[in-house]
């Protein structure tokens, strides 16, 4: 039997983004101990869930990946404000935001479901909203300092970054967090 692989598609930070960042998980890490923070190593823009892959869907998979970046035009993603979701007072997952390449990142991401789709890869079922996620609570609220914190760094600007390819990505579990690895890199066919 072939090993099934948990993957997922993402946009890879530049090291600038990165460190600002970075910067940021620290500064809010000591408000908030029982949050798990992602390592800066880890941090990237999801834009596609894959789960559990066997060899020969993933193969598919890398097929969809090329179609999707065949026609796609370089473009700049700006990182910008702290948020939660599902809200700040019952925060689960704690984000930095996307300002300017929204919709350029959104038209990615349809590319990607749509060439997905056509090889049985089901779309996803929530509306795709760019981000990049910094922590998770592993229970909700309680995070009167953290709250406080993000409101103020709600304008805080992170950097932008020049988007030519995306990324299929290896996650691997284990009790010390997940691990990435980066399996295959698709450039744009317009950059």
């Amino acid at each position: 039997m072939s090993e099934r692989v948990r993957a997922f598609v993402a946009i890879l930070l530049n090291e600038e983004v990165r460190a600002r960042v970075a910067e940021e998980i620290a500064r809010l890490r000591p408000l908030a101990p029982s949050v798990r923070w992602v390592l800066p190593q880890q941090l990237h823009l999801t834009l596609k869930f894959l789960g559990e892959q066997a060899p020969s869907e993933l193969e598919l998979v890398q097929d969809g990946l090329a179609e999707a970046v065949e026609e796609a035009t370089p473009f700049t993603l700006s990182f910008h404000g702290l948020g939660a979701f599902p809200a700040l007072a019952r925060a689960r997952v704690f984000w930095v935001g996307v300002s300017a390449g929204m919709e350029e990142a959104r038209t990615l991401h349809a590319r990607v479901e749509s060439a997905l789709a056509r090889r049985a890869v089901p779309p996803e079922d929530r509306p795709f909203s760019p981000h990049l996620t910094i922590g998770r609570a592993r229970t909700p609220g309680g995070f009167s300092a953290l709250r406080e914190a993000i409101a103020r760094a709600a304008r805080t600007e992170f950097g932008s970054l020049s988007v030519a390819a995306l990324s299929l990505m290896r996650s691997d579990l284990s009790q010390a967090g997940a691990r990435y690895t980066e399996l295959r890199v698709f450039r744009f066919g317009r950059a």
